[in-house]
């Protein structure tokens, strides 16, 4: 795999380093968490990883972690000190997109791309660096077109008043007759045409397109269209058609989709749970995914301290003091 034989030492966290971690193990780094003493974990991102637990409060704890380091490539640290004026609909209070883009694409994933470009360009210096992967920064980053796009009138009204932030009536989901929903993606006249074809509208009987002041009756049309309908029957209607309109799926039901399960886009671990495979996918050195349970506290801390040379008997005084721990795996019944 691309990064086989690289060690990866994460201090546990939540969010964005326990994503990090996870792709990294995705892709052959061998990841070792270190969670605390008598905790309970909710990373549910440990896929691929394995758990020591361990008092870095402590001297000993400390002194034990930073072995561990001098062996490793890589320290994953969460400890830390956006973009949400853009979010939300008219007259509406901004909304929060999950945490997908500030704890997961500002701060995991570019922390991870981070964590690659110094291992690349360690192979030419030799030499190790610092990754400040910042989740604020990282996330003002990831926004760099809508920054770089101020001038280009798509963003220059108030918030949901604007081409892509709902405003327009030909980017945004509507209500099926089931309770259901369809998104629709129509910008350009190409795509429009067939979207009003689909909808069986008379397109000399409605407004232009990018009229902007005539955007309210034209989102009230198409909100009384999409509702006569179902779900099924529209996606019918829209498949295969460059009209831009598609089904807004459950999990379940993008897990069960006919492409998706011709790609192999989601796995299942050895507990029912399904999660999206890695991505991107690698022609040469693929990922080779872990399907096991994820890793109880303190599951493996004997066997990683033993990989790292320490000795039984260095590992039971530890184990003594508390300063580890030795949990063997939770029972799930």
């Amino acid at each position: 795999m691309a990064l086989a034989g690289i060690r990866v030492i994460e201090l546990a966290g939540l969010a964005p380093s326990p994503l990090c971690g996870m792709i990294l193990a995705d892709f052959g780094a061998k990841v070792v968490r270190i969670d605390r003493t008598r905790a309970f974990t909710a990373d549910v991102l440990g896929r691929g990883k394995r758990s020591v637990a361990l008092n870095i409060k402590k001297p000993e704890g400390a002194e034990v972690l930073k072995q561990l380091c001098n062996r490793s490539d890589v320290l994953i640290e969460p400890f830390r000190r956006g973009l949400l004026s853009k979010f939300g609909r008219k007259g509406e209070n901004p909304y929060a997109p999950l945490n997908v883009v500030a704890d997961f694409a500002g701060g995991g994933l570019m922390c991870a791309m981070g964590i690659i470009l110094a291992l690349y360009e360690r192979i030419k210096s030799g030499k190790g660096q610092v990754i400040d992967a910042n989740m604020v920064e990282g996330a003002a980053y990831c926004s760099s077109w809508l920054w770089k796009s101020q001038q280009l009138s798509l963003w220059n009204r108030e918030r949901g008043e604007n081409l892509l932030d709902t405003g327009a009536p030909f980017y945004e989901t509507y209500k099926t007759s089931d309770g259901k929903y369809m998104a629709v993606g129509a910008l350009e006249p190409q795509f429009y045409d067939k979207l009003i074809e689909g909808l069986g509208l008379d397109s000399t009987k409605l407004p232009s397109q990018m009229s902007q002041s005539d955007w309210p009756e034209l989102k009230r049309i198409f909100t009384e269209a999409f509702a006569a309908k179902r779900q099924e029957q529209w996606t019918k209607i829209f498949d295969k058609t460059d009209a831009c309109v598609t089904p807004v799926l459950s999990f379940q039901e993008a897990f069960n989709h006919p492409h998706n399960q011709k790609r192999g886009s989601f796995i299942t671990d050895v507990e029912g749970q399904i999660s999206p495979r890695p991505a991107p996918v690698l022609s040469r050195t693929p990922a080779i995914i872990s399907l096991e349970r994820d890793p109880a506290v303190g599951e493996h801390t004997q066997l990683v301290l033993t990989e790292y040379d320490f000795t039984k008997e260095q590992i039971n005084k530890l184990q003594s003091a508390g300063i580890i721990e030795c949990n063997g795996p939770k029972s799930h019944l």
